[in-house]
């Protein structure tokens, strides 16, 4: 059963998020993800979506996708991201 790493993000800094968006698909790819969405267009059709950035990617498992988000690769790249936006984050499993 595939995992799913979603995140609703508002970037605060966009110059030094740049350096996150560069860093994170190598390490995400590394563990099995493929970007499904990564921004773009929305329309909200139901309740709150708090922040405008949406990004969605598919794990080959739920487990990659905990393991891809703890590991000590992503670490310092987490970083970058939680000091340049804020989000809402969850890991999910899915088909």
């Amino acid at each position: 059963m595939s995992g799913f790493a979603i995140f609703n993000i508002e970037v605060k800094k966009p110059e030094e998020y740049k350096e996150y968006v560069k860093k994170v698909k190598p390490i995400a790819e590394k563990f099995g993800g493929e970007y499904i969405v990564r921004g773009g267009e929305t329309t909200i059709v139901e309740g709150n979506w708090t922040y405008p950035r949406t990004v969605v990617i598919k794990f080959p498992s739920y487990e990659k996708a905990l393991e891809w988000y703890n590991s000590e690769e992503y670490k310092p790249v987490k970083q970058i991201r939680l000091n340049n936006s804020v989000a809402n984050g969850i890991i999910i499993k899915g088909a």
